[in-house]
């Protein structure tokens, strides 16, 4: 992960912050042990997750991630650097809970991170504009939702306050649709209409070639 990190570090000339889960260890030396990598890598921030992954325990307690984000800014703090924290809160995500209760269970949790030490609050899996909004206006902190393809534009999220838009795996998950859709057409019909407006070679070696001390800014 770190690798990669320090890979896109050094082909950008903007500060890089970088989805570290929910930061590989849940005590302090491990979040420094994570900090301490991730500045090396080049980076100045991270996304740090409260989901669990554990269907029986979906979510850390509040007080735990909030210890773990104290962790992270205290071993930057130590360092010299201001890491900015974007603290996940995967209630929406992972569906926890029942749904009339999700809005208010994920400003308790926003609000915990938010005085622990977190520079923005990350709530993945909310589209409706009114809750969105509620997010805002309750936490009272830059807050980031993930896109998704049917909900607001960033124009949209824009007007409702929203400091920060992510694409999250989007990308990667249309790019593998659209190749699960060229096989299936492929195998069905023999023909390969999904290749079109596909980008050349050309453009594609120019892009991964390109020399990033050369840009401008």
């Amino acid at each position: 992960m770190l690798q990669t990190v320090a890979a896109i570090a050094a082909a950008v000339s903007v500060p890089v912050t970088a989805d570290m889960e929910a930061g590989y260890g849940d005590t302090a030396e491990d979040m420094d042990r994570t900090v301490e990598g991730l500045l090396e890598a080049g980076a100045v921030g991270l996304n740090l997750e409260d989901g669990t992954g554990r269907p029986e325990s979906p979510l850390l307690e509040p007080q735990v991630h909030a210890g773990k984000i104290r962790a992270v800014v205290a071993a930057g703090r130590r360092r010299g650097v201001a890491v900015v924290v974007n603290s996940r809160v995967d209630v929406y995500l992972d569906r926890v809970g029942p749904e009339s209760g999700r809005l208010e269970e994920t400003i308790r949790r926003g609000l915990a991170y938010r005085e622990a030490g977190a520079a923005c609050v990350f709530v993945p899996g909310v589209t409706d504009p009114s809750v969105i909004g509620t997010l805002v206006e309750r936490l009272a902190c830059p807050v980031n939702i993930l896109a998704a393809a049917r909900g607001p534009s960033i124009a949209e999220l824009a007007k409702l306050g929203v400091a920060r838009v992510s694409l999250g795996s989007g990308p990667m998950r249309a790019a593998m649709t659209l190749v699960e859709r060229l096989a299936g057409e492929v195998l069905e019909r023999g023909t390969y209409t999904a290749l079109e407006g596909a980008s050349p070679h050309s453009a594609f070696n120019e892009l991964m070639t390109r020399d990033p001390s050369l840009r401008s800014g």
